[in-house]
């Protein structure tokens, strides 16, 4: 019965994340909600657009019960990677795809 619950809690929580939110000219775009607290704080060491990849010197990943230390990940959308160089402190939340760690959000920190 617990699983149940917690299955119908993941799946509102989800459903939830991702809303639409009107942009300029009255088009739609999507975005996914994360807290600010369940982001990871970062410094980005190498950006391999090329390869669709990003270095990152990490905190702690709590979602992913890994340590800190540095990296490489793969984005799930390339243009994160143009938004960051070498040097830049940045936010970041990633999971598994596919059994790979993909960085699912990226913000740069000013």
């Amino acid at each position: 019965m617990k699983s149940i619950k917690f299955l119908l809690i993941v799946t509102a929580l989800l459903a939830g994340a991702v809303h639409a939110q009107p942009a300029t000219g009255g088009a739609v775009t999507t975005q996914i909600a994360t807290s600010p607290s369940e982001m990871t704080e970062a410094e980005v060491r190498k950006v391999d657009r090329e390869n669709q990849k990003i270095t990152l010197k990490h905190g702690a990943i709590k979602n992913l019960e890994m340590p800190p230390m540095t990296m490489v990940f793969r984005v799930s959308d390339t243009a994160m990677l143009d938004k960051v160089q070498a040097g830049d402190k940045v936010r970041f939340t990633a999971a598994k795809d596919g059994g790979k760690l993909t960085v699912t959000a990226l913000v740069p920190e000013k």
